[in-house]
C-alpha cells in the first residue's frame, strides 16, 4: 500500500514559519538560560512565547480548527513538530509539549461537548496546563498498566478516588488532571480502569514534591500526586466506565510518535552543532571535518536521523488511516521509531561531546534532555519488544 511522502503547501509553509520562529524568538531565550525553563521565567515565559507563536501563526498545529489550532493529522504534524523540537522550549511555545499535546488530542476525540468546553477549549488556547496521572509507585502501575492501584469507588452522584501517583509531568501548576483509576477488578488483572477529569483545586487532590530529574525544560516538574477521598461527579468520567485502558490508546499511540517528532528536532540541533564545529576546528594538520573518523561519525548521525524519520513517517501514515476509540491502534509500528529516536539522540549527543566538548558546554541542556529520554521513556517501549517476541514465537 502506497504511502504519500509529499506535504501540502499549507504544511510546508507552516514548517518554514516554525523554523523561523524557533530560530529568531525561542532559541535565544533557551540558550540564555541553559535550557532551564524555570530559570527563564516558568509559566510567565510560556505565556509570552505562546503569544508570540500566535502572532507568528504557528500556535497549536495539532489542535482542532474550531479550538484555534491548525487541525493537522499525524503525518502533517511530523515536520512541524520536528521544527519546533529544534529548541527544547519550542514545543512549549507552540503548545505541543507533553503532556498537554497528548491531552488535547485525547479530549478532542473522547470528551463530551460539556467536557470539551470546560477542559479542551482552555487547554488548546494555552490558558491552562494539564497533567495525565497514570504512573504509580511500586507495586502500582508503571510500564505494566494492569498493576493499577489507585481506586475509584462509586458514591452518590459520582466517585471517590484514593491513591498515589508519581512522576506526573507538569503537575505543579496544572489547571486540571486526567486521572486513571481502577473501577473494577484487581491489580494485575487486565481492564477495569476508568479516566476521570478533575480541576486542580478539587478538595482531596494534593500535588507533593518534585522528583529530581535531569531534564529542566518541562514546566511543572515530575511530581508526586495524592488523592484522598477525591470526589468527582459522574460527569467527570472521560469516555466510559471500565474502558480507560482502551481510551488511553487514543492518546498514548499518537503521543509516542509526537515524542519522536520533537526528539528528532533535538537530535538535529545537536548534529548541526557538531557539523558546524568540525567544519571550522583545525587539528592534526587539517579541518576536523576532513578526517575520516569524524566523517564517519557525522554520516552515522545522519543515517540514524534519516532512519528514524522514515520509521516515523510510516507509523504516522498508519495512525492516520483509522481513528476511533473502539479501534485500538497496534503498537507494532509505534515502538520502533520511538526506540530508534532515543538511540539517535544518544548517539548524536556522544558524537557532539566527542568532536566539540568545549562548544557542547553551552548545549548541556540537550545532554540532560537526552539522558532523561533514555531513562524515563525507554521502559515504555517494552510493549513493542513483547509483541516482537510473540511474532518470533508464532
Amino acid at each position: 500500500m502506497a504511502v504519500d511522502l509529499s506535504y501540502s503547501d499549507q504544511v510546508t509553509g507552516l514548517v518554514a514559519k516554525t523554523e523561523a520562529f524557533i530560530r529568531d524568538h525561542v532559541l535565544p531565550i533557551e540558550d540564555a538560560h541553559g535550557g532551564d525553563i524555570a530559570a527563564a521565567g516558568g509559566d510567565t515565559i510560556r505565556t509570552d512565547l505562546q503569544k508570540a507563536a500566535k502572532d507568528a501563526g504557528v500556535f497549536a498545529p495539532h489542535a482542532p480548527i474550531e479550538y484555534g489550532g491548525h487541525g493537522l493529522g499525524m503525518s502533517d504534524r511530523a515536520p512541524v513538530f520536528e521544527a519546533a523540537g529544534y529548541s527544547l522550549f519550542g514545543p512549549t511555545a507552540l503548545n505541543i509539549a507533553a503532556p498537554d499535546e497528548g491531552n488535547v488530542h485525547m479530549l478532542a476525540h473522547i470528551a463530551s461537548d460539556e467536557q470539551k468546553q470546560q477542559f479542551l477549549a482552555p487547554l488548546a488556547a494555552g490558558d491552562v496546563r494539564s497533567a495525565f496521572a497514570m504512573t504509580e509507585p511500586a507495586p502500582g502501575a508503571g510500564a505494566d498498566p494492569n498493576a493499577l492501584n489507585t481506586l475509584a469507588v462509586k458514591a452518590s452522584g459520582g466517585w471517590k478516588i484514593n491513591g498515589r501517583k508519581h512522576f506526573i509531568t507538569g503537575a505543579d501548576g496544572a489547571g486540571f488532571f486526567i486521572i486513571m483509576a481502577r473501577t473494577s477488578g484487581e491489580p494485575g488483572r487486565r481492564g477495569g480502569a476508568t479516566m476521570f477529569l478533575a480541576p486542580a483545586d478539587t478538595p482531596g487532590l494534593t500535588v507533593g514534591r518534585h522528583i529530581g530529574t535531569l531534564d529542566k525544560s518541562m514546566l511543572g516538574g515530575h511530581c508526586v500526586v495524592d488523592f484522598e477521598d477525591l470526589f468527582v461527579p459522574d460527569s467527570a468520567v472521560l469516555g466510559e466506565v471500565d474502558q480507560g485502558f482502551s481510551y488511553a490508546q487514543v492518546r498514548l499511540g499518537p503521543a509516542r510518535m509526537t515524542h519522536v517528532m520533537r526528539w528528532l528536532g533535538a537530535a538535529r540541533r545537536g548534529h548541526d552543532v557538531a557539523v558546524g564545529y568540525v567544519a571550522e576546528r583545525e587539528g592534526f594538520g587539517s579541518k576536523l571535518g576532513d578526517l575520516g573518523m569524524i566523517q564517519k561519525m557525522v554520516a552515522d548521525n545522519e543515517i540514524d536521523i534519516a532512519a528514524t524519520r522514515a520509521l516515523l513517517t510510516q507509523a504516522c501514515w498508519e495512525l492516520d488511516q483509522v481513528h476511533t476509540p473502539q479501534t485500538p491502534r497496534p503498537s507494532r509500528r509505534r515502538s520502533p521509531p520511538k526506540r530508534s529516536s532515543g538511540s539517535s539522540i544518544g548517539r548524536c549527543r556522544c558524537a557532539v561531546v566527542s568532536v566539540c566538548p568545549k562548544t557542547f558546554r553551552s548545549h548541556a541542556s540537550r545532554e540532560r534532555f537526552a539522558r532523561s529520554v533514555s531513562t524515563t521513556d525507554r521502559p515504555r517501549c517494552t510493549a513493542g519488544y513483547r509483541q516482537a517476541h510473540r511474532r518470533c514465537r508464532s
